[in-house]
């Protein structure tokens, strides 16, 4: 449904997208991440056709952003993270008039007004203001914009913005509803919110992609911790010889136990294995345990050492 090819764009001298290049299928949930200035923003706003590109080519819902926009923007619905609305309008006022713009039918525009309003949870305010709303509900009147017309691509930047906790927890709810008939890109910085409705992950750092894997791979096995009553250097010699074990790392003794760092190879669970081998020995052992590393573990490990150079 999303395809980039060596999407590029430059503001002057400053480039803020560098060669981008990924593929969304129809019915993925993707999430988009990256830290501020990396380039997400500007990526979304040329797939909605808001940017052209400075060089590159991207086609959505098979149609190319740059000579094929209208027909684009009637197959995305688009929530920037500042949502522009009309203070002066009324919320039920201001949908039907983004649904007469977006060319939603008369006869079935009641009908999908009242869904937006009761799925966004805004029917308790649909006769106020816009411009007396808070944060939190003018980004709900935004993303009931954004799905009037009823578009099979939801490219969402910060959907969450100014909710409170209940708010957020509804909106994913929803978010994860629509991605299992149309393909959504959402972009946030709480990665919690990644991990509650994603499938993918991409990570873009200074303009280009880091990285672009399924989100189960990131939340695979990364480690196991291992404290065993035995000699060090002996323990250790038996761990690094385990089938599946790619490297051990000794983290000291303390009152006769040793404690182990395991990395294994595909990320394999081999707590059995690894226990067994040491049982062999005669040695007891006083833990054992698997940790799993997290979307934000694996973001870090991306973009902060590179922050850290550059501060320096």
């Amino acid at each position: 449904m999303i395809q980039v090819e060596q999407l590029t764009k430059k503001f002057g001298p400053v480039l803020a997208v560098d060669n981008v290049n990924f593929t969304i299928a129809r019915g993925e949930i993707i999430g988009l991440l990256g830290l501020n200035g990396a380039g997400k923003t500007t990526t979304m706003r040329i797939l909605t056709t808001y940017l052209p590109a400075t060089s590159g080519t991207a086609k959505v819902a098979g149609f190319d952003v740059r000579t094929q926009s209208m027909q684009v923007r009637q197959n995305v619905g688009y929530l920037p993270e500042n949502v522009p609305l009309y203070p002066e309008m009324r919320v039920d006022e201001y949908l039907t008039y983004r649904a007469k713009l977006k060319g939603v039918q008369r006869k079935g525009r009641p009908e999908r007004i009242e869904y937006c309003l009761d799925r966004c949870r805004i029917r308790q305010v649909r006769r106020r203001l816009v411009g007396t709303l808070s944060k939190g509900y003018r980004q709900r009147v935004g993303l009931a914009d954004a799905m009037i017309h009823d578009p099979p691509i939801l490219i969402l930047d910060e959907p969450t913005v100014g909710l409170d906790p209940v708010q957020i927890r509804e909106t994913l709810a929803l978010i994860k509803e629509l991605g299992e008939k149309r393909t959504i890109l959402l972009s946030t910085h709480i990665l919690s919110e990644i991990e509650a409705v994603c499938q993918r992950v991409i990570i873009i750092h200074r303009g280009r992609v880091s990285s672009d894997r399924p989100l189960r791979e990131l939340a695979s096995l990364d480690e196991i911790l291992v404290e065993v009553h035995g000699p060090t250097e002996q323990v250790k010699n038996v761990l690094q010889t385990t089938d599946g074990v790619e490297e051990v790392s000794a983290l000291g003794q303390e009152g006769g136990v040793a404690s182990f760092e395991i990395r294994t190879k595909g990320g394999k669970d081999l707590r059995e294995a690894i226990a067994q081998r040491i049982s062999r020995n005669g040695w007891g052992i006083r833990q054992i345990d698997a940790r799993r590393r997290t979307v934000e573990e694996h973001f870090l490990d991306l973009v902060a050492p590179d922050e850290a150079t550059t501060d320096k």
